[in-house]
């Protein structure tokens, strides 16, 4: 509950509005979309990923429903061999578990080494739905905040467009 806590903090001290749903733990994306099925919101699927050398990390933001293909992300970032990074990896940068990456696990990352990554076909939606460094609830927020959230932080945050969409 205090990574959730820092969430919340950082979110009132920003002056954010936001809307959490309290949920039994949800370990798929399909659970959450389940729990938080009727609110208003783009449903995000967020993931940390990491270069051959591990030597780079990026989390990336995109729709739920779309599927990554990582060679063309790997083109788009100009590196080689990417993949998801390990629980180790995570936890060491984010102090997250699997399955509960989102934006917020930033605030856990002292060291700014992560590049940010949004898909195009997402950023002009007004709201998106994360999970707030807990997997038993749902936050939303407008995606203008999200941003100024994440710039707050002093991450600079990149859109990236997908030439294929392959739902």
């Amino acid at each position: 509950m205090e990574l959730y806590n820092k969430v919340i903090d950082k979110l009132k001290e920003l002056g954010i509005e936001f809307e959490i749903v309290e949920h039994e733990p949800a370990l798929t994306t399909e659970q959450a979309d389940a729990f938080i099925e009727g609110i208003e919101g783009v449903r995000t699927k967020t993931m940390f990923l990491t270069n051959k050398k591990k030597t780079l990390y990026y989390l990336l933001i995109m729709d739920d429903q779309k599927r990554l293909d990582m060679k063309q992300f790997g083109e788009l970032v100009q590196a080689k061999g990417i993949k998801m990074a390990s629980a180790d990896s995570l936890y060491e940068k984010m102090l997250l578990p699997p399955g509960v990456v989102s934006p917020f696990g930033l605030l856990n990352n002292p060291e700014r080494d992560i590049q940010v990554f949004i898909d195009r076909e997402i950023i002009t939606e007004k709201r998106m739905s994360f999970h707030p460094n807990t997997n038993e609830k749902t936050i939303f927020l407008d995606t203008s905040d999200l941003l100024r959230f994440m710039e707050s932080l002093g991450y600079g945050v990149n859109v990236i467009e997908f030439n294929i969409d392959n739902r």
